[in-house]
């Protein structure tokens, strides 16, 4: 794989150790709790000098967490959704671009499940569930909106062919296996399986937003690459359908922007009780006495625990049609998850702005780089617009009308 920079190939001994396999919804969430510190330690540090996560990725696979959605019958825990989101979002409480590395990971793997052929799910669950990492290479740009893909997926005299050009390329850097989608002869829309060393691909390390700085969310090239018709994935069989993949893949997101919230919060509670003085005024000797800093805290907590109501709601909404769902199931999906989002962004940008009231004038110094918080929340919650989970919701309501079946609804 040609890379720019140089990539630190990932430990090939590690990448062969199979990772440990996860049984049960108990056990994965106390994995991701006792994982979490280990990822918070050096957090701030990583988005600091803007050092891609690799070791912390690997240990991060090898807990089995990455597997854990994948169904019993294959090997996994099968666990519900509202685990899998309870895990993302105490990773991303820790790091959130972290967090956000898997985000496609269990999407891809869920759907598989609902689209892929028997061969391709044993083949493919089988690679996660021994640690491999699979990324993700589906966002264009220049088109005229999203669904407009112009990569293109041909059949040749040598065999299929893949010319693609993708952007925000999350985990494609630190991936065994890279998704690309792509338009095929027919005009169906598919995506394809790339190992990461295929000829002809590129991973560039160009990703330069301000906040998610190490989710590698770089450029991916792809340049008359040879596939593997096995490895092609159906996509365009739940485009237009009934199909969970868009709630699911927005609630993935939401998970990342209530772990942001939650780190806030904590951020915030500790500066009140540690880093802040009385204000002149007050006549008080300590600063948590302060009646203004309780009630904003208290409020800050009513808000991130809003958030979390919602976001579990949400997720159960989904488990209880998981595996048959018709129109209707999952347009009330969609609308529970459109209902999580809203309190979820806004509280990420409200608690990562409002932390520093705690601190003064000193929470801003750079060394302590607490400004990583909003500037994440703020970079996170533009994956797309809040705006128009207001008019999901009201068109559904007051119009009957059920939310587009697309991925970002």
């Amino acid at each position: 794989m040609n890379v720019v920079p140089t990539k630190k190939p990932l430990d090939e001994a590690a990448s062969r150790k199979p990772a440990h396999v996860i049984r049960t919804a108990d056990e994965a969430l106390t994995i991701a709790r006792e994982l979490a510190p280990l990822l918070a330690a050096g957090a701030s540090e990583r988005d600091s000098q803007r050092r891609l996560p690799h070791d912390e990725l690997r240990q991060f696979v090898q807990s089995g967490l990455w597997g854990i959605g994948i169904r019993s019958e294959y090997g996994g825990a099968g666990v519900s959704i509202e685990t899998i989101i309870e895990v993302v979002a105490i990773i991303s409480a820790a790091d959130p671009s972290i967090g956000q590395l898997p985000q496609s990971n269990y999407l891809l793997l869920e759907s598989l499940h609902h689209i892929g052929t028997e061969p391709q799910k044993r083949f493919f669950l089988s690679e996660v569930l021994t640690g491999k990492v699979i990324g993700n290479a589906f966002a264009e740009s220049g088109g005229k909106n999203v669904l407009d893909i112009r990569s293109r997926i041909s059949r040749t005299p040598s065999g299929l062919r893949l010319n693609a050009r993708k952007v925000y390329g999350t985990n494609a850097l630190f991936a065994d296996w890279i998704p690309i989608s792509g338009v095929d002869d027919d005009g169906n829309v598919v995506y394809v399986y790339v190992p990461h060393n295929a000829a002809g691909l590129s991973v560039l390390d160009d990703w330069n937003g301000f906040g998610q700085r190490t989710s590698a969310s770089g450029t991916v090239i792809a340049d008359n690459v040879e596939v593997n018709p096995a490895h092609v994935i159906a996509r365009y069989k739940s485009i237009g359908r009934p199909s969970l993949t868009g709630p699911f893949a927005q609630l993935l997101h939401v998970a990342i922007d209530l772990g942001i919230a939650r780190a806030s919060f904590a951020e915030a509670v500790r500066l009140a009780r540690s880093a802040s003085r009385p204000w002149i005024d007050s006549g008080l000797q300590r600063a948590q006495d302060d009646p203004h800093t309780i009630a904003t805290l208290g409020d800050l907590q009513i808000r991130v625990h809003a958030a979390d109501a919602m976001v579990a709601r949400a997720a159960r909404t989904l488990d209880a049609v998981r595996d048959r769902h018709d129109e209707a199931d999952v347009a009330r999906a969609s609308v529970a998850v459109a209902e999580a989002k809203v309190p979820a962004n806004d509280v990420a940008l409200f608690a990562s702005s409002k932390l520093f009231e705690f601190g003064g004038a000193s929470s801003a110094r750079t060394n302590l780089n607490l400004d990583r918080h909003w500037r994440n929340a703020r970079t996170h919650t533009l994956h797309d617009p809040v705006r128009w989970k207001y008019h999901l919701i009201g068109n559904y309501v007051l119009n009957d009308k059920n939310p587009p079946l697309h991925i970002w609804a």
